[in-house]
């Protein structure tokens, strides 16, 4: 993957920007996952967190609205996301 110089990226800092994230149902994923985005983005608040169960309701999908002020914040957040091994899709 070629890597865009910030001033040619699509995204204009600071802004706020959407991630989705796909995770096998659990009691505690919104919360686990919405402590690790706040390592990257300590204004995010937790309450934000839209959640959508799926049909089955074997996973839930959830979406943290990140204040992103570059593209290393957020290609590491992304990075711990896919790390995770309570994440099995991030968008």
């Amino acid at each position: 993957m070629k890597d865009i110089p910030e001033s040619e990226s699509l995204i204009k800092y600071p802004c706020e920007f959407p991630i989705k994230v796909m995770g096998k149902q659990a009691p505690d994923l919104a919360q686990v996952l919405s402590d690790l985005v706040r390592e990257f983005d300590p204004q995010f608040d937790p309450a934000t967190v839209e959640m959508r169960p799926s049909k089955g309701g074997n996973y839930m999908g959830l979406t943290f609205t990140v204040h992103a002020t570059s593209r290393k914040q957020l290609d590491d957040l992304y990075k711990a996301l896919h790390a995770h091994h309570m994440v099995k899709i991030v968008l």
